[in-house]
C-alpha cells in the first residue's frame, strides 16, 4: 500500500493541509496572505451572506441529486431486466458521455438552451410562434446541467446491487401474494438502498462544489459556493478567506461521505440479519 499512501499524501493530504493553514491568517492590505494568526475568516464563513450561498447551493445540489436519482434508479433497473447479451450495450451507452470533456457537454447545453438554439428552432418547426421561452441563464439550466453530466454516476451505482440481486426474491414474493408494486417497495428498493446511497452522495458532493456549470448555465445569475471559492482565490485576491471557505465545503462533503458509509453499514448488517434469519 505504500505507493497509493505516498500518491495521496503528496497530492490530497498535503494540498489539504496547506489550504487549511491558510485559513488562519489574513489577506493582505494589497491582496496576498498577511501571517497574522486569526480565526476570523472561520467565523465569516457563518456570516449570513455566506450561509446562505451554503444553503442555496446545498438545495440546488439536492435537487439534482434527487432527479438524477429517480432517472438513474429507472435507467439501472431497465437495464439490469433487459436480456445479459443487452446489458454491456446499454451500460456502454449510459456511460458515453464521459468520453468527451466536461465543458464541451456544458457548452452542448448552451447550444440546446439559447433562444436561437435547437429547441427554439424545434419549436418553431412545430408551428410556436411566440416569444422564444427563456431557458438558458435559469436555475433550471444550472439543475439540468447538473444532472446530465452526474446521471452516469448514479446509474453505474444503482446498476451493480440490481443486477446483483437474486431474481428468486422477487419470485416468493410474487408466490406469497404481493403485487409487483409491493415486491418493488418491501423487497427490491430496500436491497438496493446502498446502490442508491452511493449514487446520491456521488450527484451531491460534486454537485455543490461545482463551479462551470453555475457559470456557464447560470450566467453569473446563481452564485453557489464552488464560484464564491473560485471568487476569493482569483478575483478578490483573498485566499485566506478561500481557504476557509474551501475547508467548510470539504468538512460538509466528508460529513455527508461518512453518514453514507455509515448507512451502508446499517444496510449491510440488515442484509446479513435477513440472511440469517432465511437460513435459519
Amino acid at each position: 500500500m505504500a505507493p497509493a499512501l505516498v500518491w495521496l499524501t503528496a497530492l490530497m493530504v498535503v494540498p489539504c493541509a496547506l489550504v487549511l493553514a491558510l485559513a488562519f491568517f489574513r489577506r493582505g492590505i494589497y491582496g496576498g496572505i498577511d501571517y497574522t494568526f486569526t480565526l476570523e475568516n472561520f467565523g465569516l464563513v457563518f456570516d449570513p451572506l455566506y450561509a446562505g450561498i451554503f444553503l442555496e447551493s446545498a438545495r440546488i445540489a439536492g435537487t439534482a441529486t434527487l432527479i438524477a436519482v429517480v432517472i438513474g434508479y429507472a435507467a439501472a433497473y431497465a437495464i439490469s431486466a433487459a436480456p445479459r447479451r443487452w446489458q454491456p450495450v446499454f451500460l456502454f451507452f449510459a456511460v458515453l458521455p464521459f468520453w468527451s470533456n466536461y465543458l464541451i457537454r456544458t457548452y452542448a447545453w448552451i447550444v440546446l438552451l439559447n433562444r436561437e438554439g435547437l429547441i427554439t428552432q424545434l419549436l418553431r418547426w412545430l408551428g410556436y410562434t411566440g416569444e422564444p421561452p427563456s431557458m438558458l441563464y435559469t436555475e433550471g439550466a444550472v439543475i439540468a446541467g447538473l444532472v446530465y453530466n452526474y446521471l452516469p454516476f448514479v446509474i453505474l451505482a444503482c446498476y451493480a446491487p440490481l443486477s446483483r440481486l437474486n431474481p428468486e426474491l422477487a419470485e416468493a414474493s410474487r408466490d406469497l401474494g404481493a403485487s409487483a408494486a409491493t415486491t418493488f417497495r418491501r423487497v427490491i428498493l430496500p436491497l438496493t438502498v446502498p446502490g442508491i446511497a452511493a449514487g446520491a452522495v456521488f450527484v451531491f458532493v460534486l454537485s455543490i462544489g461545482n463551479f462551470v456549470t453555475p457559470a456557464l448555465l447560470g450566467g453569473g445569475r446563481f452564485q453557489m459556493i464552488g464560484n464564491l471559492v473560485y471568487d476569493q482565490f482569483l478575483t478578490a485576491n483573498d485566499w485566506p478567506f478561500g481557504a476557509a471557505l474551501a475547508m467548510a465545503l470539504i468538512a460538509i462533503m466528508l460529513l455527508v461521505l461518512m453518514a453514507q458509509a455509515l448507512a451502508a453499514d446499517r444496510a449491510a448488517g440488515r442484509a446479513a440479519q435477513a440472511g440469517g434469519g432465511t437460513d435459519g
